[in-house]
């Protein structure tokens, strides 16, 4: 679910629309306001303390203090489909029904809010929509713009030395965690292999407010790691047009050959 905690999987297929673990696709459901427009941690920072899980064909939803949740992964036909909006892209998401939708409104204690799904029928948004970098071919339902996200220990190792209050993987929401490699060595990469998938490169992931939510409180910080990630993350001035003033943090991939990806897999540059 967009914005909620992230899953940790030891294997993971990869789709041309990004990870996928049993029937959990990542970034799949979307919590909305009722007009469609989407609802992420920038606006409800408290989203990135609902664990989300699977089992028996149901998404599972757990927080504080709010009792566990389940619910069908195949909605209901009956269920309509509602127009979102996800950056400024219209995209469909079934909803999945009133019971959530109080659940998620209630913990959040601000809505109303809904959550939608989005199933395979539906049109995807054109990642070259939205960054005019990506091909014509890639395409995302409800992260920002890419299938893929990743990041090294060694890069967020680099930052947390610069800071007072150290932070976390979880701070940046990468789909793919590498390791054993130098501080921001992943900008580097353009075509690359892990297990049998092969990723192309694609631009590196500009970092905005999102990143200074705590991923164990739901606080919104605001300032840092952002402000200490300007300091010397800052684009190549060409590259403004893209990344206005936002510093980069990890590197977008989008999938040219699908297939099975798991942890301990080496990457490997194509040269």
């Amino acid at each position: 679910v967009k914005s909620c905690k992230g899953v940790e999987v030891s294997r993971a297929q990869v789709t041309p629309m990004g990870l996928r673990s049993g029937e959990l696709r990542d970034r799949f459901w979307l919590v909305t306001k009722e007009d469609g427009h989407m609802v992420t941690a920038r606006q409800e920072p408290r989203l990135v303390l609902i664990s989300v899980g699977s089992e028996n064909g149901h998404l599972t939803l757990e927080a504080p203090e709010m009792k566990r949740l389940c619910l069908p992964i195949k909605l209901p036909r009956k269920n309509p489909v509602l127009n979102c909006r996800v950056f400024g892209l219209d995209i469909q998401g079934r909803d999945c029904g009133d019971e959530v939708a109080h659940w998620i409104t209630t913990f959040l204690n601000s809505g109303p809010y809904r959550l939608v799904h989005f199933e395979s029928s539906m049109v995807p948004r054109k990642s070259k929509d939205i960054m005019n970098v990506f091909r014509t071919t890639d395409e995302v339902a409800y992260p920002d713009c890419s299938p893929v996200l990743m990041l090294s220990e060694a890069s967020l190792e680099d930052l947390n030395r610069k800071l007072e209050k150290k932070v976390k993987m979880e701070n940046f929401r990468p789909n793919i965690l590498v390791t054993d490699c130098s501080a921001f060595e992943e900008d580097t990469w353009e075509d690359i292999i892990i297990g049998n998938v092969e990723m192309k490169g694609t631009m590196c992931c500009s970092r905005c407010i999102l990143t200074t939510v705590d991923p164990d409180t739901g606080a919104l910080d605001r300032k840092e790691p952002l402000e200490t990630l300007k300091s010397y993350r800052l684009c190549d001035p060409s590259e403004r047009h893209l990344h206005k003033s936002s510093p980069l943090f990890g590197k977008y991939f989008a999938v040219d050959r699908t297939g099975v990806i798991q942890v301990g897999d080496p990457v490997y540059k194509m040269v």
